[in-house]
């Protein structure tokens, strides 16, 4: 129960500093409005928990069974996901009366009940984590678009070409082998998509100790890193070309200075911290550009494996991935701080089967034209966070914070 309130309490922390026109705003399809996320993360529990174990329990309102479905298909229609962002009704107020009916109804279900519900409430709480993340980045892309949003950072340190670092990173060497890759753990949460545990031969590689930095990715575009057509995959080059990519997304050039944003303000781009919302084809390019590539998922996975999973996450309240500390020895930034981009396709591992029920919708049906992301970011809930974990974006996408480690 205690942990149930201490996810739901975050999740409304994430809020605080919204309007209610602020939860209103969906960008792109790809995001959905901050109001969406309060209510989809509530209907979950709702229709997943409260509708099938709470006797007597009627949904809240039959309409929000309908709008605030996600991709549930076996559960019934729903309202356009690019048309989230038109929901005016219910207000912000009803939603959050929404919220709190639903967990006092959920506080009443955990007093009540026991092992049976254990494996739902788990994927609902680590489901509403999931959400936190993308909610920070989903209002982060809709103020990026409103000017008025965003206002200067006054408190923030420049960061000047005698500042950065100018050492070159070191590449930790493994010899390779047999490695166990995913979990069968039943003692620790693991999504379906980690599973089955299995053994995977991975040849004698070496990574680079920390994540490109943003100093590192202005050199490459110096070297006109977005204007050669050698360095990219050809939808890559296709997407540079449609999208009139320059830079990584929220970079903003003033005079001699670059500029990023963090979730609500414009502040000097720290050259030394790790370059972030990057897309597949641009993480590609620039290993290319660097003589290296993209690690394997499997290399990703057997090298984290003998690191400890501490790092910069949500709670650490930093709105942007930070340089490495000076002290850290070997791997660096492994979990926390930026996705780390993997050359893997998001597919099935051998042996893995759906998960019967409702919830057997949740990861594999999406095992198709998705690249597979490793380690966590300054979004990503702490809990989250364990060395089998496997996020998938498409390959375009850069809104989430992605960035990249090199391999050789």
């Amino acid at each position: 129960m205690a942990q149930y309130e201490r996810v739901r309490a975050q999740t409304m922390r994430l809020t605080e500093a919204l309007s209610a026109e602020d939860t209103m705003l969906q960008s792109m399809p790809d995001a959905s409005p901050a109001k969406w996320h309060l209510a989809h993360t509530t209907w979950f529990f709702e229709t997943f928990l409260l509708q099938p174990y709470l006797t007597g329990y009627q949904p809240y309102n039959e309409a929000y069974q309908y709008l605030f479905n996600s991709y549930y298909e076996t559960v019934g229609e729903r309202h356009p996901r690019p048309q989230r962002g038109l929901l005016s009704r219910p207000s912000l107020e009803e939603v959050m009366d929404y919220r709190k009916h639903v967990d006092s109804a959920m506080i009443r279900l955990l007093a009540s009940s026991g092992a049976d519900i254990e494996a739902a409430v788990t994927i609902g709480l680590h489901h509403e984590m999931q959400h936190q993340e993308l909610l920070q980045t989903d209002i982060k892309h809709a103020l990026s678009l409103n000017p008025y949003a965003l206002e200067p950072d006054t408190n923030s340190v420049e960061s000047s070409p005698g500042s950065v670092s100018t050492e070159s990173p070191e590449f930790v060497h493994f010899k390779g082998g047999l490695s166990f890759i995913g979990t069968d753990a039943e003692s620790s949460f693991a999504y379906d998509c980690e599973q089955p545990r299995h053994q995977v031969f991975v040849p004698e590689f070496s990574l680079c100790e920390r994540l490109v930095t943003n100093a590192e990715w202005l050199e490459f575009m110096a070297d006109d890193g977005y204007k050669r057509p050698t360095l990219w995959l050809a939808d890559g080059w296709a997407t540079v070309q449609q999208e009139g990519w320059q830079a990584p997304l929220y970079w903003h050039r003033e005079g001699e200075q670059w500029l990023t944003i963090t979730d609500r303000k414009r502040v000097p781009l720290d050259l030394n911290a790790p370059v972030c919302h990057i897309s597949y084809y641009e993480a590609d390019a620039f290993a290319r550009w660097r003589g290296c590539r993209l690690p394997t998922e499997f290399e990703w996975e057997h090298a984290a494996q003998s690191v400890e999973s501490g790092g910069n996450f949500l709670e650490q309240k930093h709105s942007l991935p930070q340089p490495v500390p000076d002290e850290t020895q070997g791997l660096k930034q492994m979990f926390g701080d930026a996705w780390e981009w993997t050359q893997s396709p998001f597919i099935p591992y051998p042996g893995f089967k759906t998960p019967e029920g409702a919830l057997a919708e949740y990861n594999g049906k999406f095992m198709a034209n998705q690249w597979v992301l490793r380690g966590g970011s300054c979004a990503t809930a702490e809990q989250q966070i364990r060395s089998t974990y496997r996020n998938f974006f498409y390959a375009h996408q850069r809104w989430q914070f992605t960035s990249l480690r090199l391999a050789k």
